[in-house]
């Protein structure tokens, strides 16, 4: 999602609490991650992978010039036919540990065995955030979570696109003004109110 559709939609958002709990969330995520550190990992269940968000934290990270936002997408079916970066198995997540962020983006209760490696993952030091439906257990888990249910005004898809948009928004442009910071001017000019006619 570019910088003009989520400037509209923090703008349809206004009166929720969802923009601002997206920066908080991606506040932590972006704290979390550190750049000398393992990465971030992003999981997401049996059946549902969170592909755009692995695809908006790749853009984000070369707009921002945040490389640790760049995460691995661990998958529970790898086939090793895959390209390298869509093979990356469960295997993964039971050696992570201090310095790595464990991004569980879950719409319903994951299987208990990635359950039980997210808990070996968090007690071997690795940082746990949840963004999903609210699983007990996953909330239970992770350091910090976002819930997102059927009676909000959103889905978790467009919660992904707030929370990826936000994580790379404090991030320091490698050399001067970016064309990333003048989109996203141009963007809130759009979204202004007309000025007043004197």
């Amino acid at each position: 999602m570019d910088a003009v559709r989520v400037a509209t939609l923090r703008e349809v958002l206004a009166g929720t609490r969802w923009p601002t709990a997206a920066r908080q969330f991606a506040r932590t995520l972006r704290s979390s991650v550190e750049p000398q550190g393992g990465g971030l990992l992003l999981v997401g269940t049996e059946v549902y992978e969170p592909w755009h968000m692995a695809a908006h934290l790749v853009d984000e990270s070369t707009w921002s010039g945040l490389p640790q936002l760049r995460p691995t997408l661990v998958r529970h079916h790898p086939r090793p036919d895959h390209p390298a970066h869509l093979s990356v198995g469960l295997g993964r997540i039971e050696a992570a540990g201090r310095g790595e962020t464990l991004l569980v983006v879950a719409p319903d209760r994951p299987g208990g065995g990635l359950l039980e490696r997210v808990h070996d993952a968090r007690r071997a030091g690795a940082t746990v955030l949840a963004l999903g439906g609210g699983d007990p257990e996953v909330r239970g888990l992770a350091h910090e979570a976002l819930t997102v249910t059927a009676d909000d005004e959103v889905d978790l898809d467009t919660v992904q696109h707030l929370v990826s948009a936000a994580a790379g928004e404090n991030g320091a442009p490698p050399r001067g003004r970016t064309f990333r910071d003048r989109l996203s001017r141009l963007a809130d000019q759009l979204t202004a109110p007309p000025p007043a006619r004197w």
